[in-house]
């Protein structure tokens, strides 16, 4: 978000100009539309479920080779430095859809996405709900995660993951299930195999997968477990597997609105747990050429998530095993990539390309060994900073890249904006004036975790390679910290706590400190 007064200034005036709009003619007024074929632009939003900021070759990866994903960083802007609003994914997924802070959606946690309407949960309006009030067919294909209500939009009626029967249809995974059981029924396990959790399918663990132990000791591995507790190979194959699954629900919802104004979202399942890739994927991606990450042996002494790392089982510290998830995490990433590219070629195929803004985004990141933590749930880059990259030829310049923090919640506000819907109050800011060099890079960004003030930090505040991890005031335990990204990357160094030289960064913590206050004000 960019937290400046000229934008303070601008979103009060665009705010008036929408409510003043709004309370004239009752409903939005539709403007002339831009693109290639010179009707209404369309949009296509692609979004993967847990993919960290460095899980992509176009921002550096030497390991992971993701082309389809790059090719909409060479041919649109990729956000350097982007953030997700919550590390978590419902309350990400609430900011994003609406443009709203975590606190003004109250979606705090993953539990609010089952809440009804009724609770008061998400009660404005999504991008898709606007768009289809402006003439726009919008459809969601893949994991939803947000309250449900909110998705009563949608023409199709996949649009729930873990909803088993809802006035909506079948949720997400019911839908691949039904795909599935035909094309590779369920079969007994075999000698060394489990039985995973999600697809109720066969796999054989990695060493890492929590089960693993037991069953090498001739033990009882039908314990109940987490999916995140679960890490191998599925005998799933490839073409059946739920990014193909995903993909092809969404290459079905261009071809059958090809003619029409649409909105189309695949929503991929992965890189989130259960960590199983194919067999075809994962042979890309050895486990013995995977480089465990720099942090993995902080002891994270002073840091603000010491508690988590207690809580963390010794394997995620442990060198060899992190090189099995780090295998299997790739291949699931590089699985979806390949999903992308056919996504993309059908869309170059049906002539929609020039006219369709894409939009690629993840709601959270993962840990993946990283300070000897897993799973998400933190401010520190691994789990906060996201890939991000957006695509409209002819109105976005091809390789542009910003540098300026920013975060997946100003995803609302730039997809109006570049859809030519009239502007619409909003928490966030649209991107449109970093992408074409007219805004004030000099900017800062603020994140949130609400749904455990008195465990973890509440708020992060990111500027100029600087990052702020601030408790709530009424957290007197929770640890406060300051990282500075252009000289620690990994933040193996927090220069507050115990660090005798913490004074030395009092002017810098009280610019954080200011930044806050006003987007506190602002938000």
């Amino acid at each position: 978000m960019k937290k400046n007064l000229q934008n303070r200034r601008q979103f009060l005036k665009a705010a008036a100009m929408s409510i003043t709009v709004t309370g004239l003619s009752g409903c939005s007024e539709e403007l002339p539309g831009f693109g290639g074929k010179g009707g209404k632009p369309n949009l296509l939003f692609i979004m993967t479920d847990q993919q960290r900021f460095d899980a992509l070759s176009y921002a550096g990866n030497k390991i992971l080779n993701t082309p389809n994903m790059d090719r909409l960083g060479r041919e649109g802007a990729w956000f350097k430095n982007a953030y997700t609003q919550c590390a978590v994914c419902g309350p990400a997924r609430a900011s994003m859809f609406t443009g709203c802070t975590v606190a003004n959606t109250k979606a705090i946690s993953n539990k609010t996405a089952y809440l009804p309407e009724s609770a008061g949960i998400m009660p404005m309006k999504t991008y898709d709900e606007i768009l289809s009030e402006n003439g726009y067919e919008c459809e969601y294909y893949g994991k939803w995660h947000s309250p449900t209500f909110r998705a009563k939009i949608y023409n199709n009626p996949v649009t729930m993951a873990g909803i088993h029967k809802t006035e909506l249809g079948p949720g997400h995974k019911e839908a691949y299930m039904q795909y599935l059981n035909p094309l590779y029924p369920d079969r007994k396990l075999k000698e060394g195999e489990l039985k995973d959790t999600l697809t109720d399918r066969p796999y054989s663990p990695d060493p890492i997968d929590k089960r693993f132990d037991l069953k090498s000791k001739g033990e009882n591995s039908n314990i109940k477990v987490g999916q995140s507790d679960i890490h191998g190979v599925t005998t799933i194959p490839a073409q059946y597997y739920m990014p193909a699954f995903e993909a092809g629900e969404a290459i079905h919802a261009l071809e059958k609105l090809k003619d029409k104004p649409f909105s189309i979202t695949c929503s991929f399942h992965h890189p989130h747990p259960p960590y199983l890739a194919t067999e075809k994927y994962i042979r890309m991606y050895p486990p013995e050429k995977m480089v465990p990450p720099v942090s993995i042996d902080d002891d994270m002494a002073d840091s603000p998530y010491r508690n988590m790392k207690k809580n963390t089982d010794e394997k995620y510290s442990d060198p060899k095993m992190i090189q099995y998830f780090i295998s299997e995490y790739y291949a699931l990433v590089k699985e979806i990539d390949d999903r992308v590219g056919q996504i993309l070629n059908k869309l170059d195929e049906l002539g929609l390309t020039d006219n369709t803004l894409v939009v690629f985004v993840s709601d959270h990141g993962e840990m993946l060994g990283s300070h000897g933590l897993r799973g998400k749930f933190c401010f520190y880059e691994e789990s906060s900073h996201v890939p991000m990259m957006i695509r409209f030829p002819g109105r976005i310049k091809p390789g542009t890249k910003v540098k300026a923090p920013v975060s997946n919640m100003d995803l609302f506000a730039t997809i109006l904006d570049y859809m030519n819907m009239p502007v619409h109050p909003s928490d966030g800011s649209s991107l449109r004036g970093l992408i074409e060099g007219t805004a004030n890079e000099d900017t800062y960004v603020v994140t949130e975790w609400l749904s455990d003030l008195q465990g973890k930090p509440s708020h992060m505040v990111l500027k100029g390679g600087w990052k702020l991890m601030r408790p709530d005031d009424s957290a007197k335990k929770v640890r406060k910290a300051l990282y500075n990204l252009n000289d620690d990357p990994h933040e193996l160094k927090n220069l507050l706590g115990n660090n005798a030289d913490s004074d030395r960064y009092a002017v810098k913590v009280a610019e954080l400190e200011a930044c806050f206050q006003n987007w506190m004000e602002r938000t």
